[in-house]
């Protein structure tokens, strides 16, 4: 019997996004599906009062998938660019209209520091599973008097970093670290990266806290 080696966690989301179904798989085995067919979609009202409406100049989409908010953003004539490691991800975020670069958030960044926003949306303050370091990380790309809109999750979760694999089509991935941040952690977070809380909107059963580069 072959034993096929673990696919890149970009291979796997490439994967999900030309239509493969994809589960997340912790460290105790739990299994989570993801929702790629919204993330492939249109912008839904909610992505607009969460993200979308409240970005009025330059706005980097972290993580941004096959790009529905950058896109959206510039078909509200908001410069936008969605970054991401998915090959697929920016192809389809291009072929919407959207501005889209593959690359790592920690790494070279176009305009790092001229960005008067940052958006983590669909989980993605979770990337590199210590989410002190990437605000800290986001908010030297967008520079003082800039703002970051990242979504939380439901209270109770708290902090959570751990390992994950991505799952599609049979095969996974090597194991990558991740985070999760509630509602209730979100706070502590973003004065530990000195950022400033700004609030918290809530729009369709999501949450998003904006959070302040200061001056």
């Amino acid at each position: 019997m072959t034993v096929r080696p673990p696919m890149s966690s970009g291979a796997v989301v490439d994967a999900a996004f030309r239509g493969a179904a994809v589960e997340m798989v912790t460290a105790r085995g739990t299994v989570l599906s993801l929702p790629v067919a919204r993330w492939r979609g249109e912008a839904t009202e909610s992505d607009r009062q969460l993200f979308v409406d409240r970005c009025d100049g330059p706005t980097l989409d972290v993580g941004c998938g096959p790009g529905r908010l950058a896109g959206a953003l510039a078909g509200r004539g908001v410069h936008a660019l969605g970054l991401d490691i998915s090959a697929e991800a920016v192809r389809q975020a291009r072929g919407r209209g959207a501005a889209a670069v593959r690359g790592d958030v920690f790494g070279s960044v176009p305009a790092a520091g001229r960005w008067r926003h940052a958006l983590l949306a669909d989980g993605n303050i979770g990337i590199g599973g210590d989410p002190v370091r990437l605000l800290r990380r986001v908010s030297e790309l967008v520079g003082a008097g800039g703002s970051v809109l990242t979504e939380v999750e439901s209270p109770g979760v708290g902090v959570r970093s751990h390992h994950v694999r991505l799952r599609a089509g049979g095969r996974e991935s090597a194991p990558f670290a991740w985070a999760r941040v509630g509602v209730d952690g979100i706070g502590a977070v973003a004065r530990r990266a000195g950022l400033v809380w700004c609030g918290l909107r809530l729009h369709g059963g999501r949450r998003v806290a904006e959070l302040a580069v200061e001056e």
